[in-house]
């Protein structure tokens, strides 16, 4: 088993798997002011949880879009399992053809989620991560990264809401039954994710028209499960998906 962590500017997902199954996944929040010290308490707690000894784990890997922790993350990781954590980044084997004006720019979990995806989907792919920002990436169907975009993410959108309107209050996400809804909180609710999902098949739709082929689209990260049944496009939800990336990265990079 190796140790797949994904840290994002919200929430940081850690999981264990290997090429059978994944062990375990969780989410802890992410902050820049916890010492390694602290997020190796985190990371222990979660492997106790599950039973899972430092013996279980064969190795480490960290995909980061928060560069200033990715130092306090790795040392974390070896305090608790005493082993260096290979750090997704520029230079590594992927096995992706990145057709962008500067590949080196592109998030490293984008790059994951596409690794992982072509591998087990077919091409062409439309790739979607819904975390901090929603992003949606295009694999074509000879194996291209060939770039996407990125939109605020759902609950950016939702907070900001709340927080620039005097009366609106902050909602939960739940799936609306009906878009017209009778009252403020499911209004926001049926804004916020109908308007999510008609974006997600907007784009898709002119993706495809630039393409001129259908896409297989993928989703991923903590908010898909919300989103993709109110879309028109069929969408497969993928929790797993970055450790699998992860995995598939690690075992390229040994």
């Amino acid at each position: 088993m190796i140790l797949a962590i994904d840290m994002g500017n919200t929430n940081i997902v850690i999981g264990g798997i290997d090429n059978t199954k994944t062990y375990f996944l969780e989410r802890i929040t992410t902050y820049t002011t916890r010492t390694d010290l602290e997020y190796s308490m985190y990371i222990k707690g979660i492997l106790d949880i599950y039973g899972v000894t430092p013996l279980d784990i064969e190795g480490a890997i960290l995909s980061s879009v928060v560069p200033p922790l990715n130092e306090t993350v790795k040392k974390a990781v070896k305090k608790i399992i005493g082993i260096d954590c290979m750090l997704v980044e520029s230079g590594m084997k992927t096995g992706l053809n990145i057709i962008m004006d500067n590949p080196k720019s592109v998030g490293s979990d984008m790059i994951v989620d596409a690794v992982a995806a072509m591998d087990e989907y077919p091409l062409p792919l439309a790739v979607v991560d819904m975390g901090t920002a929603t992003t949606i990436s295009v694999v074509d169907s000879k194996g291209n990264y060939i770039g996407g975009i990125i939109h605020p993410g759902l609950r950016i959108s939702l907070d900001t809401l709340s927080s620039k309107t005097a009366q609106l209050p902050q909602v939960n996400l739940d799936i609306p039954k009906k878009v017209i809804a009778k009252n403020t909180i499911d209004s926001m609710r049926s804004g916020i994710l109908f308007g999510h999902a008609g974006m997600m098949d907007g784009i898709i739709s002119r993706m495809e028209e630039e393409l001129g082929e259908k896409l297989n689209v993928v989703a991923t990260g903590g908010l898909a499960p919300f989103v993709a049944p109110l879309c028109t496009h069929s969408i497969v939800v993928d929790d797993s998906l970055l450790l699998k990336g992860l995995l598939k990265l690690y075992m390229k990079n040994q």
